[in-house]
């Protein structure tokens, strides 16, 4: 009989070096999460800081634009003219009292030199006789458009009431000559870019004389003020 000279060769054990490596896989996968998750929160970080930047590009140029081209001009307010619309006066020597009679019809305007509107709220005009108020007529709220200018008129009635304690209007009834004054406020805003709203106030006073025989104003001389 032959014998069978195949044996079987022995296994041959392999080597730590050729070893699979599972958990390899697993830190590869770890790391290539970890990366991702920090790429994520850096785009984030430029997104907000680009954001913020034009944000405060774009504040910037408002802000110049407010200073510059939009940058808020006085209004004016102007007495262009003042009429006398009724005049009676006379003098009773006996009691010391003077009888007066008198109604204003005055034109004013309100420029307003700006790029934008100038809205103000409801005034007064004033007729004041030595420091004291002898009359008033109200001015309602308007709007005034861009460099435009408001036309108005108003008409201011003396309250004799308030002169029959006072002894220097017998004196200028009886020269001829009744000084007055005339005073009107405005006060407002102005918005820029309706962002920015700046308030503004406007006002106009007049020294007035008025000639008793001719029943006219004589004298007219006017001082303006503006405060931003």
């Amino acid at each position: 009989m032959k014998t069978d000279d195949k044996k079987e060769k022995p296994a041959i054990p392999m080597l730590a070096s050729e070893a699979p490596k599972p958990n390899a896989a697993m830190e590869t996968q770890s790391a290539n999460g970890g990366g991702g998750t920090k790429g994520k929160k850096r785009n984030r970080k430029i997104c907000i800081c680009v954001t913020l930047l034009i944000l405060l590009l774009i504040f910037i140029v408002v802000l110049v634009l407010g200073l510059t081209l939009f940058k808020p001009k006085r209004p004016i307010t102007t007495i262009d003219s003042v009429a006398v619309d009724r005049l009676q006066a006379s003098v009773d020597v006996l009691n010391l009292k003077v009888v007066l009679n008198l109604t204003l019809s005055v034109d004013l305007s309100l420029k307003n030199p700006n790029c934008v509107g100038f809205s103000f709220g409801n005034s007064s005009a004033l007729l004041n006789y030595g420091g004291k108020l002898i009359g008033e007529a109200p001015l309602p709220a308007s709007r005034v458009g861009p460099e435009n200018t408001l036309p108005m008129n108003i008409t201011l009635t003396l309250m004799a009431d308030r002169l029959l304690t006072d002894t220097q209007i017998i004196n200028d009834v009886m020269s001829g000559s009744i000084p007055i004054n005339t005073f009107v406020k405005v006060a407002g805003k102005v918005s820029v870019l309706k962002i920015f709203k700046i308030k503004v106030q406007s006002s106009s006073s007049c020294d007035i004389v008025i000639s008793v025989a001719n029943r006219n104003v004589t004298s007219q001389h006017c001082k303006y003020s503006t405060k931003l």
